[in-house]
């Protein structure tokens, strides 16, 4: 990648550009030129018969136009970066513009969002205007895992419940969107061989009260000790490591014998982005308070819960 931002590159795209607006200068002249007097020439294209196109140069004031564009193109190049690595006279850059309306929401914004930083986690959750911003945060950066009503989906947990991977309380809800969460299953297939794999899945069927073989189920039993180790030895989960609970009806990836046979067989990778640098520990704050203000009891976010319509899924 070094090859394309030494200044060789510079002076390519800089002369690159210049052949560009000069050859259509070229062929703006050459197409505006005034013919002799006498009969324009015929191109030889006919169409429908009698409709025919001759070689007649274009009208002045469509042809000034088009040199108006050629000046306003050098101008802008002068103004402006384009030119290769010349920033132009004004020096903007789309960064700067970046930076500088960064600068001034965080001037705006910052102290709002310091105001709710001192306070704890608990109390920003129960304050509507804090909730309400961190909706809007939600929406923004969230939504697009989690769904607009935090209600998940297949691979994506469910927010508005109380069951959760990690922990629910609201110091480890900010630690997970602040550092993220990795989380993964190993592939079992090749120990449990096939037959393994649907008896321990009916096992875990049966855990959470779910349809299953109970024949199966007995077998798998035994074999479900190479899951203990994680989900323990009664497939309650285990948050430190973010082990789910086997034993509810609240699933990931789906609760059917199929997708758990997957699970088991293929395991499963899930990755929650860090959000702390791009963020900041002051906007993390009102999103993980307005998270945690999603499963508290109902009422505490009714305008968000009246329209949430997704099943919930394990955290």
């Amino acid at each position: 990648m070094s090859d394309f931002v030494n200044g060789f590159w510079s002076w390519y795209v800089a002369l690159l550009t210049l052949v560009a607006i000069i050859a259509c200068v070229v062929l703006l002249r050459s197409q505006s030129t005034r013919r002799a007097a006498g009969a324009p020439e015929l191109h030889g294209h006919t169409w429908d018969g009698d409709l025919a196109e001759y070689n007649n140069p274009l009208p002045r004031w469509w042809m000034w136009l088009f040199y108006l564009t050629i000046v306003f193109a050098l101008a802008y190049l002068l103004l402006y970066p384009g030119f290769g690595s010349f920033a132009g006279i004004f020096g903007w850059t789309s960064r700067g513009e970046y930076e500088a309306e960064a600068q001034k929401a965080a001037s705006e914004y910052g102290p709002i969002f310091n105001k709710f930083a001192q306070q704890d986690l608990a109390v920003v959750a129960t304050d509507p205007e804090a909730r309400a911003i961190g909706q809007r945060l939600f929406l923004t950066y969230c939504a697009q895992c989690h769904g607009s009503d935090a209600g998940g989906g297949p691979g994506f947990p469910s927010l508005r419940d109380k069951d959760w991977l990690y922990g629910g309380d609201p110091e480890t809800i900010k630690a997970s969107i602040m550092n993220g969460r990795n989380g993964m299953m190993p592939p079992l297939g090749q120990a449990l061989g096939e037959a393994g794999v649907k008896e321990v899945a009916n096992y875990v069927l049966s855990l959470s009260g779910a349809s299953h073989d109970a024949a199966l189920a007995a077998k798998g039993k035994e074999k479900f000790a190479v899951c203990a180790g994680c989900h323990g030895p009664a497939g309650k989960g285990n948050q430190s490591i973010g082990a789910p609970n086997l034993t509810d009806n609240i699933w990931l990836f789906g609760g059917s014998e199929k997708t758990v046979m997957e699970s088991i067989t293929r395991g499963r990778v899930s990755q929650m982005p860090a959000h702390k640098d791009f963020l900041g520990e002051a906007k993390v704050h009102l999103l993980a308070a307005y998270v945690y203000s999603l499963s508290l009891e109902p009422g505490v976010d009714a305008a968000q819960k009246a329209y949430s319509t997704t099943p919930a899924t394990k955290k």
